[in-house]
């Protein structure tokens, strides 16, 4: 959960998310080294400028060497983040699929393999909130799923654009009507993780709230015997 005033990113819960917050460290970094350099350079210069002037060819070696110098750094960062984009969209051997349909304003989540369970998964409004309940998160049917394998999140919308995000997991992915999109749903540890919709879809947008729990996996054998 994020708290008031964060300015980082939300822990990870999830080796998705891992991957996110590695590559923003990597590129942080590399702006702060390429920042400093620029910076000490930039205050020897002019105080060099101050004694003498530099003859023409220095300048056409600081031409080369600034021309050269923002490739180099692209590639540092375009690698990290080629390797990190094939990560996250490759769903390798999933335990579970699951397909998240996006309504007006509310989400259905079904589950496709070898069984028929589908359920709507609505907002919990304020007064119906037991004690220490996240306002504007929380949901009536929250979306189970293993810990600790990969599923498969298949996401489609029936009406307009929506979005299912889930910031600690690094997940989001476009509903699009008339489109299946899906991305492999992994989480490290067990716990219940919020998102909300992501795409501006109507005058309740904000009230179409993502709950997550992820249980040990016999937990949820015996969860998926129950629903059946």
């Amino acid at each position: 959960m994020p708290y008031a005033a964060q300015l980082s990113l939300q822990e990870a819960t999830g080796p998705t998310m891992e991957e996110v917050i590695f590559l923003h460290d990597h590129v942080l970094l590399l702006t702060c080294l390429m920042s400093l350099v620029i910076t000490m350079f930039a205050l020897t210069a002019t105080m060099a400028s101050l004694t003498h002037n530099d003859p023409t060819e220095e300048v056409e070696q600081l031409e080369a060497a600034w021309t050269a110098a923002p490739i180099m750094i692209l590639i540092l960062t375009a690698l990290p983040s080629v390797r990190s984009l094939y990560l996250m969209e490759e769903v390798f051997d999933p335990y579970l699929t699951i397909k998240a349909t996006g309504h007006q304003w509310y989400w259905n989540y079904e589950y496709s393999d070898e069984t028929q369970i589908s359920f709507d998964s609505y907002m919990i409004q304020t007064k119906d909130l037991q004690n220490g309940s996240p306002r504007l998160l929380e949901v009536d049917h929250r979306m189970i799923m293993p810990a600790g394998l990969q599923t498969r999140i298949v996401v489609t919308a029936e009406d307009v654009l929506h979005s299912w995000a889930i910031p600690s997991l690094g997940v989001k992915v476009d509903a699009v009507p008339g489109r299946l999109n899906q991305l492999p749903l992994a989480t490290s540890r067990t716990g219940v993780f919020f998102g909300q919709c992501s795409e501006i879809c109507g005058t309740n947008h904000s009230f179409m709230p993502i709950t997550v729990e992820a249980i040990p996996l016999n937990h949820f054998e015996q969860w998926l015997v129950k629903e059946q």
